[in-house]
């Protein structure tokens, strides 16, 4: 069947995003991986590069656990056993007992009461939260929340949505207020980590104004939290935001089991009633295939380890690592935005510039990623850097005098 109509008008689409800069283009192809030696971390090879070896500053495997041994070794040994897919959804013979156990590790992590895995995050906000949205439902979110949210309130069909400004709290009570007497359930929405910024949430601060007001709605204000960033990444123990702003009354946490911890999936934690009601209720649980065995098996793996005195200790290597690179920065009299996450966004507010500096990078073998409009909004175009456990000391260095020559240069 010849498309040849449709294939113009869509050409005609991409070819605008690019002459607008905004294009996310041809998509670099890892080939490659060249393990940790020495001074240096661990080294990437892309397709048409040859020889050419490149430090990835834009991986959010926070914890640096994609590469580490005995994780690889324990998803090895369950897909040997079990096979490399589980063959089916939940409901029709398609979870393993790895699949239980992840989640009741991932519950008793997170100190909630039960928890469930999903094929991905994204599907995990999807799916929850159509599920948890009524007829009477009224959600409150925040502006700059991801575009998973994003989606899934439109997917959802409340009764009415609310925006208040990124992280303030005075508009975020006021929407509150607006919803009393006119649903009989407000969901309120925030990521956790802002995952183009890197702050957080004052979810200590939104967890107290949910308790306030809960009794003005029959059926409850419910938080939810998309801390795909933060678990595993900032907190003490690596619990996250919540940790980090030692919130109360969380309701429905999300979290990805594919960027601190390493490997692919996502999952909600919750109360039972919650969870049981989601495995009725939420499609995007009941009709796709839950991740491998043996991915499932290595996510236990990385949680013992972050559960671990080499896992707080990495945590805090991580720390260190980002604070060296925000110091530098500084020096260098970059504008960035200051968090205690291992994402720190330089802020070059310049579409052409924000391109310019991520193509010089990349020819000195630095992989970073350049967010312009849309994605962010209008002068707040980034590059987007992300630390991680594999980085060294010399790998910071090494970018951050890349930036020095860039900066000498232009």
């Amino acid at each position: 069947m010849a498309l040849d109509r449709l294939n113009r008008v869509l050409t005609d689409q991409v070819n605008e995003l690019v002459s607008k800069g905004t294009a996310k283009g041809k998509e670099d192809i890892i080939v490659g991986v060249k393990k940790a030696q020495g001074e240096k971390g661990p080294r990437y090879f892309l397709k048409g590069e040859g020889e050419k070896e490149f430090l990835r500053m834009n991986s959010n495997s926070y914890l640096g656990l994609t590469l580490q041994e005995d994780i690889i070794k324990a998803e090895e040994d369950a897909s040997r056993e079990f096979g490399v897919g589980p063959g089916a959804v939940r409901f029709i013979n398609g979870t393993f007992k790895a699949h239980r156990d992840l989640e009741k590790k991932l519950a008793e992590f997170h100190k909630y009461e039960d928890a469930m895995i999903y094929s991905a995050a994204y599907a995990t906000m999807i799916g929850v939260f159509a599920a948890l949205t009524s007829k009477e439902t009224i959600i409150i979110s925040d502006e700059l929340n991801h575009n998973c949210i994003i989606n899934a309130i439109r997917l959802s069909r409340p009764k009415d949505k609310k925006i208040y400004k990124h992280n303030d709290m005075e508009e975020l009570e006021e929407k509150i207020k607006e919803s009393v007497g006119k649903c009989k359930r407000v969901l309120i929405v925030t990521d956790g980590i802002f995952s183009m910024r890197g702050d957080n949430a004052p979810l200590d601060v939104i967890s107290e104004l949910s308790k306030r007001y809960d009794s003005e709605f029959p059926e409850n204000i419910m938080l939810m939290v998309d801390d795909s960033h933060g678990i595993g990444a900032i907190g003490e123990t690596g619990r996250g935001v919540e940790e980090y702003t030692n919130a109360d009354s969380v309701d429905v946490l999300i979290g990805t089991l594919g960027k601190a911890f390493g490997v692919n999936g996502g999952y909600v934690v919750s109360s039972e009633a919650v969870t049981r009601f989601l495995r009725e209720k939420a499609v995007t649980y009941i009709y796709s295939n839950p991740i491998t065995v043996g991915e499932a098996a290595a996510c236990i793996k990385a949680i013992e380890f972050l559960d671990s005195e080499k896992g707080l200790e990495r945590l805090k290597y991580v720390g260190k690592l980002m604070k060296r690179f925000e110091n530098g920065l500084d020096k260098l009299g970059f504008e960035y935005i200051k968090s205690d996450h291992p994402i720190v966004p330089l802020m070059v507010r310049d579409t052409e510039k924000t391109t310019e500096i991520v193509s010089y990078l990349k020819e000195n073998g630095v992989l970073s990623t350049g967010l312009n409009f849309p994605v962010v909004p209008r002068g707040d175009q980034e590059i987007r850097f992300q630390v991680n456990g594999n980085h060294t000391p010399y790998d910071i260095d090494f970018v951050l005098e890349l930036l020095k020559k860039y900066k000498e240069n232009h």
